[in-house]
């Protein structure tokens, strides 16, 4: 049996999309650090050591928008706001895990 053919041009522009999110600095590891449960905003924060607020603040607001994490907010006194993975944020994860691996094994470190 005849693998299927490949649809290039539908492929691209997946992958294409999928890096529009996932290429800018520090989305990533802002997933990944979702990864284990939800967090505060000071929780993301330290756990992507490196990030300022205002990029941290930026880059959740695209995660949402993309669909990859829910910002809830819990009523106070005193208000609290959370950041989790959806469904598709927690499907994500394997994947970059995987990436991680392959470009550990086949991609040479730039200078």
């Amino acid at each position: 049996m005849d693998a299927p053919e490949h649809d290039v041009i539908r492929c691209d522009a997946a992958v294409t999309l999928a890096f529009s999110v996932l290429g800018k600095r520090w989305n990533g590891m802002i997933v990944s650090a979702l990864g284990s449960g939800a967090s505060t905003f000071r929780g993301v924060s330290h756990a992507v050591p490196g990030i300022s607020d205002a990029v941290l603040s930026d880059r959740l607001a695209d995660l949402a928008e993309a669909g990859l994490i829910v910002r809830t907010v819990t009523p106070g006194p005193p208000v609290t706001v959370s950041y989790g993975l959806t469904d598709s944020g927690s499907r994500l994860l394997p994947i970059l895990d995987q990436l991680g691996e392959w470009a550990a094994g086949n991609l040479t470190a730039r200078p």
